[in-house]
């Protein structure tokens, strides 16, 4: 199960078009698969997130860039962080799921949630629904794709998806591990609980003891073995060999989604930085060391700032593997 992930999130880096956009990408993931990584991971979006930049950045396709990982890595886990539920029929997402463990030799992994970027569910055609409608939805579509898993051709005549004996073949090369990402204690957590192998929580540090003691509790209501299920915690990382050149490298990534720290005060500038834990690899090692105090089993991290500089990935590996170690 997942303790060290490496996620990329953004696609937009400095001189690259589309024509050299998959180099940068599978550098990346080659070298989170040598440097101690044991999942790579990318976004299931088709615009940028609010949060990294405007929707119009580049976004590529999870499942296709996957595949394509698939044939650049040899040991790592392959997995979105997390799957929109509501983008695919879940027969056809775990026949894709199924497809990628194929390609890749036994190491796909699913991550899903509920979904919960409205805008691209309006802009392009997705219904959205209600909070209530995406968990409902969320929770059949696990039924059904943990049937197609396992080959049990699962039929369901449910509110929002019927299947009818469904087959699932090839089956996969082994189990496909099943992600549920977020920290709703009340349905998000009892979905993991109930159907799930791993959690990647998605919340503030100090929140993790509430989360993991309401995961115990849905456990224990379900007779769930909690020492099934690994639980790991999604953080962003700015690492260099030196401090000074992990601050040039977050101040440049933030430069170029408009934020001027020249024209800031010291304290505002260091507040804006605050946002992504940067520094050497003591520094960042001291950090996460800190967080797996929590209970937490590992971590998923991702590094938009510099993550496409050759060399800052397998920097990043080498200094969480020590920590986990």
């Amino acid at each position: 199960m997942t303790r060290l992930g490496y996620q990329i999130p953004n696609f937009t880096y400095p001189d690259t078009d589309s024509a050299g956009l998959f180099p940068v990408i599978a550098r990346q993931a080659r070298e989170a698969d040598t440097s101690g990584f044991d999942t790579v991971m990318v976004m299931d979006h088709f615009y940028q997130l609010p949060m990294l930049g405007p929707p119009e950045l580049e976004m590529l396709e999870c499942y296709s860039l996957l595949s394509a990982l698939a044939q650049h890595t040899s040991t790592a886990r392959l997995s979105a962080l997390v799957t929109g539920n509501t983008y695919r029929n879940p027969a056809l997402l775990a026949k894709t799921v199924t497809t990628l463990d194929v390609v890749s030799g036994g190491r796909a992994q699913l991550g899903i949630g509920a979904g919960w970027f409205e805008l691209e569910h309006d802009s392009l055609g997705f219904e959205f629904g209600t909070f209530t409608d995406r968990f409902e939805k969320l929770e059949e579509a696990l039924q059904i794709i943990k049937g197609m898993f396992a080959c049990e051709r699962p039929s369901l005549d449910g509110k929002w998806y019927q299947v009818s004996d469904a087959i699932n073949s090839p089956p996969p090369v082994g189990k496909i591990p099943i992600m549920i990402g977020g920290g709703g204690v009340k349905k998000t957590l009892r979905l993991v609980a109930q159907y799930a192998d791993d959690s990647n929580l998605i919340c503030g540090a100090e929140e993790i003891p509430s989360k993991l003691e309401a995961l115990d509790g849905h456990c224990e209501a379900l007779g769930r073995d909690r020492s099934e299920i690994t639980v790991s915690w999604s953080g962003l990382a700015c690492v260099a060999p030196t401090h000074d050149e992990a601050v040039a490298e977050l101040d440049t990534f933030l430069g170029g989604r408009g934020l001027d720290l020249a024209s800031m005060s010291d304290d505002e500038a260091a507040g804006v930085r605050a946002m992504v834990p940067h520094g050497d690899p003591d520094e960042i090692g001291e950090l996460f060391s800190e967080r797996l105090t929590t209970g937490i089993d590992g971590v998923t991290v991702s590094a938009p700032a510099n993550g496409h500089i050759e060399g800052r990935v397998t920097l990043l590996g080498e200094t969480l593997t020590k920590v986990l170690a």
